[in-house]
This record gives C-alpha cells, sequence and structure tokens, in this order.
C-alpha cells in the first residue's frame, strides 16, 4: 500500500504481514482510495479535504486519514479499538512524519461519545462489512458532535448502507466488491 496522491505520494505504508492482522484488517485500495479522492476533489461543489479536519473510524492502517494529510488536510484523528491496528496506524503516522497533525484514539468507534473538540468536516468510515456497524458510527458521531455542519462523510461497506438522517447522500459508486458512498451533513446541523 502507498500514498497514491499529494506531498506523500509513492511513500510505502507498512506491510500488514501474513498474519491474524492481514485477516481481521480490509484496508481499502489504492485504487479505491484514488477513485475516493478523485471524487472528493471533482465531484463534490468545493474540494472538502484542504485544510479539513479529518476523523477517520475504523481507521485500520490509517491509510484514508494520511492520504487526506497528504492532499492538504489540516489534522486527522484516527479511531480504532485493535491493537494492531493502531500499532500499524502509529508507524504509518511515523512514516509521514505527521505526529504533530494526528490523533490516534482507542475507541469502539460506534460508541464514541461526546466530542470535546471541534467537530469534523470531512468522516471516513470503513466498518468491518455486513455487520451494521457503519450505521451505529454515524448515529454515535451525530449524536456526540462529532460531524460538522456541512461536513462530508465517506462510506465503504459491501453493500449500500441505510442512511440515518439528516444525512443527505449526495454520491456512490461500486468498485469490485466495495460501494463507497459519499453524505452531507445539512449546513443547519445541531
Amino acid at each position: 500500500m502507498r500514498i497514491v496522491g499529494g506531498n506523500l505520494r509513492g511513500l510505502k505504508l507498512a506491510e500488514l504481514g501474513d498474519g491474524d492482522i492481514a485477516a481481521h484488517l480490509r484496508p481499502t485500495t489504492d485504487r479505491v482510495r484514488e477513485a475516493i479522492f478523485n471524487l472528493l476533489t471533482n465531484g463534490v461543489q468545493g474540494n472538502p479535504v484542504p485544510g479539513a479536519r479529518v476523523l477517520d473510524l475504523f481507521a485500520g492502517t490509517g491509510a484514508l486519514g494520511l492520504e487526506a494529510l497528504s492532499r492538504g488536510a489540516a489534522r486527522a484523528a484516527f479511531v480504532d479499538d485493535g491493537v494492531k491496528a493502531r500499532a500499524l496506524i502509529r508507524a504509518n503516522v511515523e512514516k509521514a512524519r505527521a505526529m504533530g497533525v494526528t490523533d490516534l484514539w482507542r475507541r469502539d468507534a460506534t460508541r464514541l461519545g461526546v466530542n470535546r473538540a471541534a467537530p469534523y468536516n470531512l468522516i471516513f468510515l470503513d466498518p468491518p462489512y455486513d455487520q451494521g456497524l457503519g450505521e451505529q458510527a454515524v448515529t454515535s458521531a451525530l449524536q456526540g458532535g462529532w460531524v460538522a455542519p456541512g461536513a462530508i462523510l465517506v462510506w465503504e461497506e459491501a453493500r449500500p448502507p441505510l442512511v440515518p438522517a439528516p444525512l443527505i447522500r449526495i454520491d456512490q459508486r461500486r468498485y469490485g466488491d466495495s460501494v463507497v458512498t459519499l453524505l452531507r451533513a445539512p449546513e443547519d446541523l445541531a
């Protein structure tokens, strides 16, 4: 896996290996990551990446959040409750020399709690497929004040997700076994 665009383009990320971590993580492929960022850059009114506060839920390797940093995001927070996933994220953050603009939290993405910082305007989620965890995580993020008004959410699943209100679907594409859905939070989100 590599960063596919921006100032870190070509940076090789930490290897998953052949062990049990590779079996539990399903990182977004370079091809799908590139397609996601093409959608964000060209398919969403006003590219949301430059200057963004990014929240990467079910972060796995951290590739989505690091890709956003490479393309101009201001800060990225990674959420994963897996010990090995957090070790991979730490290694990748170090490779990207992004320690000063990242946060890594051991937390269940479906139970985020109350956000005590500024809300996030670009949110990625790549939950384990077909378990309904994405729906739970988005609901938790909305209830806890993690989602900024007008935020863009990028959701990767095996099937089209059930979109919680008040989010609005703005695009949806299939890439192999993955369905990528782009959502927007309303500007008057309370």
